[in-house]
C-alpha cells in the first residue's frame, strides 16, 4: 500500500512539475501573409458576383475566413489610402491627399508621422521577421521598412510597343492634365511574363523556408490597375456577348454639387458615352474581368504554397485593395471619386481563431487593418492608430451596429457610409446624400430632402473635426482641381506635371 502510495505521489508530483512548465511555454505568435491587389472592386465571386466572374480562389479564400462585404478606402487613391493603412491615420490626420514619395511620407516636417511606425516596422520591433515584395506602399516601401525585400517592378507593365486602344490623353489637354496609362487588350503571351507572377514566385519560395522567429509577409500586386493587360487565356473567359455592363444613367450627375464635378473631370479617361458609342464598353469589363481572373489565379498559387507549408496552420492571412474602380458607373471608367463603386473594396481575413465562411455586411475602414491585425496576432495595441480592431466583428458581431466608413479625398471633402446611407459634404458646405435601400446606384441626391434632415445631422457628427492641410511632400498634379485646392489652401507654388500611372 505504502508503494502504491509513493507511486501516485510521484507522479502527481511529476504532472504536477509538467503543468507548471506547461504554464511557462510561450504560446507561438502567428505569422501575417498580408496582401494588397490594387484597383480591385467588389465584382469578385464572394461579393457581387458580377457578369459571372470567375474567381475561385477569392472564392476560396473566402471559405477560410471572413469576408466583409461592405468595407470602405480612406482615400479613393493608392498614394493617400495606402499611407493610411500603413500609417494607422487618417489623410485628414496627415494632410496626405495626394501622392507622396514613399521615404517622404514620415519625415520631420509632417508633425503627425514624424515619428510614426509603419505596420510593418510594429511588427518587427515585436519579434518578427519582416519582408515585402511588390506595390505595397504607393511605390514598393521606405527604405529599410522591411528586413527582406524584393522591391517592385518600375510601372504597371509589361507593355506591347504601341497601345491597342486609349492614347492616355483623351479630351485632357498636356500640361493641364496628367496622362493615363489606361487601355486594354490582350498582352503578352503568357503569365510568366506578368511581374505579379514573379512576385508570387519570391513568395514561394520564402514559405518553403522555416524561421526562428514568426514572420510578416508582404505581397503587393499590381494588376487590377490600368493598363488592362493581361494573356489572351484569361479574354476567353468571357465572351463578349456575355458580358454585362455597369448600371448607367445618363442624366446622372445633374444633382451633383460643382465640387463633385470638379472631382469628377477626368478628360483623360474613357467616358461611358464614348465606350458605348465606340462600343468598347463590353471590351473594357472583359479586359478588367480578365485581369481580376488573372490575379485570382496567382492568389491560389499563393494560398498552394502556404497550404504545403509548415506554417499553413499558423497564419493569418489578411487581403485589401487600396479602393474600388468605377467601369462606367457615374459616366467614367476611374476610382477619383467618394462615390461607392470607388470607395468600397474587398476586405478579407482568414487565420487561427477566425470564423470559416462569414460574411460581414456592416460598413468598414481599411484604417483597422492595421490595429486588427496587432490583436490577432496577440501584439499590444499602437496607441497611435485612429482605426478599430475589427476582432470582436469577426469573433461575436460586436459593435456591428456602430459600425461606419469614412473616406476623404483632398482637404475636407469626406463621405460617411452607415446605416445603408451615404452622406458626402464637400469643402464648401454643398452635400450629397444616398438611401441605398432605395437607391443602391446613387442616382438620386437626397440632401435637399427634408425626410432625410435628422439623418444628415446625425451622420455629420462622423465628420472629422480636424482637417490638415496639404502635406507639403504630397501632390496630385494629375487633375487641375487638387492642384488648385492645394496652392489655394496652402500658398504652394504649383509644381510641375507629374504624369502619373504611365511611364511611357
Amino acid at each position: 500500500m505504502k508503494k502504491t502510495y509513493s507511486l501516485l505521489l510521484i507522479g502527481a508530483l511529476f504532472l504536477g512539475a509538467c503543468s507548471s512548465e506547461s504554464k511557462k511555454v510561450k504560446v507561438k505568435k502567428p505569422n501575417v501573409l498580408f496582401i494588397a491587389v490594387d484597383d480591385l472592386n467588389n465584382m469578385i465571386g464572394p461579393i457581387d458576383n458580377f457578369s459571372n466572374i470567375k474567381t475561385p480562389n477569392f472564392d476560396r479564400l473566402a471559405e477560410m475566413g471572413v469576408t466583409f462585404t461592405n468595407a470602405h478606402v480612406q482615400a479613393p487613391l493608392c498614394g493617400p489610402s495606402r499611407a493610411s493603412i500603413m500609417t494607422g491615420l487618417r489623410p485628414s490626420k496627415t494632410g496626405i491627399y495626394g501622392m507622396t514619395p514613399d521615404n517622404e511620407i514620415r519625415r520631420e516636417g509632417n508633425p503627425a508621422t514624424k515619428d510614426i511606425t509603419f505596420l510593418p516596422e510594429y511588427f518587427q520591433q515585436n519579434g518578427y521577421h519582416t519582408m515585402g515584395i511588390g506595390k505595397l506602399f504607393h511605390i514598393h516601401a521606405p527604405k529599410n521598412v522591411f528586413q527582406e525585400s524584393g522591391g517592385r517592378v518600375k510601372g504597371f507593365g509589361p507593355y506591347p510597343k504601341e497601345r491597342f486602344v486609349w492614347n492616355g490623353f483623351g479630351k485632357g489637354i498636356k500640361g493641364i492634365h496628367g496622362r493615363t496609362s489606361t487601355d486594354w487588350g490582350a498582352f503578352p503571351e503568357n503569365d510568366t511574363l506578368m511581374p505579379d507572377h514573379q512576385s508570387v514566385n519570391w513568395v514561394k519560395e520564402r514559405l518553403q523556408k522555416s524561421y526562428e522567429k514568426p514572420f510578416f509577409m508582404g505581397l503587393g500586386f499590381l494588376r487590377v490597375h490600368v493598363p488592362l493587360y493581361v494573356p489572351q487565356k484569361w479574354f476567353n473567359l468571357y465572351p463578349l456577348d456575355k458580358i454585362e455592363t455597369p448600371p448607367y444613367k445618363v442624366d446622372d450627375l445633374n444633382d451633383i454639387p460643382p465640387v463633385g464635378m470638379q472631382i469628377n473631370d477626368l478628360p483623360m479617361m474613357p467616358s461611358t458615352e464614348w465606350a458605348k458609342k465606340s462600343g468598347e464598353w463590353k471590351k473594357i469589363v472583359q479586359a478588367y474581368l480578365a485581369c481580376v481572373s488573372y490575379i485570382d489565379y496567382e492568389l491560389g498559387r499563393v494560398l498552394d504554397a502556404l497550404e504545403n507549408s509548415k506554417h499553413a496552420d499558423n497564419t493569418i492571412i489578411v487581403l485589401w485593395s487600396d479602393h474600388g474602380y468605377r467601369l462606367g458607373e457615374k459616366g467614367t471608367f476611374a476610382k477619383h471619386a467618394l462615390w461607392e463603386t470607388a470607395t468600397k473594396a474587398p476586405l478579407f481575413f482568414a487565420g487561427p481563431n477566425l470564423p470559416k465562411g462569414k460574411k460581414i455586411d456592416a460598413p468598414v475602414e481599411m484604417l483597422s487593418i492595421y490595429p486588427t491585425l496587432l490583436e490577432l496576432s496577440g501584439l499590444p495595441a499602437y496607441s497611435r492608430n485612429e482605426g478599430k480592431s475589427l476582432v470582436s466583428i469577426m469573433q461575436t458581431n460586436k459593435e456591428i451596429k456602430e459600425s461606419y466608413a469614412l473616406t476623404t479625398f483632398g482637404m475636407n471633402n469626406h463621405a460617411i457610409k452607415k446605416d445603408g446611407f451615404r452622406f458626402i459634404q464637400y469643402e464648401d458646405g454643398t452635400q450629397e446624400f444616398y438611401d441605398h435601400k432605395i437607391d443602391p446606384n446613387e442616382w438620386n441626391n437626397e440632401a435637399s430632402n427634408t425626410k432625410y434632415a435628422s439623418k444628415i445631422e446625425e451622420l455629420k457628427k462622423y465628420l472629422p473635426k480636424d482637417n490638415a492641410k496639404w502635406d507639403a511632400k504630397s501632390n496630385y498634379t494629375f487633375q487641375p482641381y487638387f492642384v488648385e485646392q492645394k496652392k489655394r489652401v496652402n500658398g504652394a507654388e504649383k509644381l510641375p506635371l507629374e504624369v502619373i500611372g504611365t511611364d511611357r
